[in-house]
């Protein structure tokens, strides 16, 4: 007896504890822990990817329960109903904020809850079913499908415009070719610009063109009256600029740096002092109203620049004629003068420029004294 009674002590023993760990998983299931927890319902308008029975349940990031049970409603397809369990402490008001959050590399799911109206009364059971709050509008979407979404739009914005975006390309693509075309025009604008706003001028350095100094070819000097007109040139030489010829997008002047006049009057002005240097004081720019000239020399400037194809050098060129006091053309000539130049550089460049218009110069005021010299009776 004492041996049966034994036995079926332990039996009773070892189901008591069946029934307590029963009792105790129940519980873990149904209340969510140790604390005392209350059961709230919460309604996403959308898909709730990844959230599981057991996520965490954070209120302003800080963990206060879990996610005790997950279905779907057969009257709005659309709709998810979460229940949470949460302590019983946490200020769960009407305007509480619930949304879904993704935390970690792997971006797992948890429903966060947030705010909340100190003034309003805290949710109450109602009928017997827990309070029941409203998710944000598409509170449940996750990063993955806010980016697929994103890119949707795009597709269909790119489709919709596809007409529009062409257009917008080819225009686009006309107006680089034009910039290209006009390329050596953008200084200018830019230029127009800083004036137009106010924009401090940088003061150009100024480089000047030196007259004849040596006359080898000069026999004798003719005793007349000599005018020298201002020259004639063409529109790129009617201005001080340091002119630069040359292919594709060449600069068309070399950038702050000038001649201290017009092209055209510093070259009549150098010629008379040309002609000063070689000893001929009766010769001038104009004529006095009560005086009469025996010749006068007409000069049209045709090349005054550096050349950049197929070395940098300068390149004058100026074409003289004499005329008789009747008018009648005593003798004409083309002379032409070229230097090399290492660089543009405004110093090279203009004394390079200065040389060569020497050697015309030169030659001008020999080849005009032996023309005087043959036309004077």
């Amino acid at each position: 007896m004492e041996v049966r009674a034994r036995y079926t002590l332990i039996g009773l023993f070892t189901l008591g504890v069946i029934l307590a760990g029963f009792l105790f998983v129940y519980w873990l299931e149904s209340a969510g822990g140790l604390g005392e927890r209350a059961t709230y319902r919460i309604r996403f308008d959308g898909p709730v990817a990844g959230l599981l029975k057991g996520s965490p349940v954070l209120f302003n990031g800080i963990r206060v329960g879990e996610v005790t049970a997950l279905r779907l409603e057969a009257d709005k397809p659309r709709d998810v109903i979460v229940e949470i369990a949460i302590e019983k402490k946490a200020p769960m008001r009407a305007d509480t904020i619930v949304g879904i959050e993704f935390q970690g590399l792997a971006g797992a799911p948890v429903v966060a809850l947030a705010g909340g109206t100190p003034s309003l009364p805290l949710l109450a059971t109602l009928k017997g079913e827990p309070p029941l709050l409203m998710a944000e509008k598409n509170a449940g979407q996750s990063m993955t499908q806010a980016a697929r979404d994103v890119l949707r739009r795009i597709d269909t914005l790119v489709a919709d415009n596809s007409e529009p975006l062409k257009g917008t390309i080819s225009s686009l693509q006309k107006f680089t070719e034009a910039l290209a075309r006009n390329s050596d025009k953008v200084d200018g604008i830019v230029a127009g610009l800083e004036r137009l706003t106010g924009a401090k001028k940088v003061t150009p350095r100024v480089f000047d063109l030196l007259a004849a100094q040596s006359f080898p070819s000069l026999k004798a000097r003719p005793d007349a009256q000599l005018v020298i007109a201002e020259p004639t040139a063409l529109a790129m030489f009617e201005n001080d600029k340091i002119i630069v010829r040359g292919e594709g997008t060449d600069p068309p002047n070399i950038e702050n740096a000038q001649w201290p006049d017009i092209t055209s009057k510093l070259v009549q002005a150098r010629i008379v002092e040309s002609f000063e240097n070689a000893q001929m004081p009766r010769v001038m720019a104009r004529v006095p109203d009560a005086a009469k000239a025996d010749f006068q020399l007409m000069l049209d400037v045709r090349r005054f620049e550096i050349a950049t194809r197929p070395a940098i050098r300068s390149e004058v060129e100026i074409a003289a004629k004499l005329l008789r006091a009747n008018g009648t053309v005593a003798d004409l000539k083309v002379f032409k003068a070229s230097v090399p130049a290492v660089s543009l550089d405004p110093t090279v460049a203009s004394k390079a420029v200065s040389d060569a218009f020497q050697l015309v110069a030169a030659d001008i005021v020999q080849w005009s004294s032996a023309a005087m010299l043959k036309a004077q009776p």
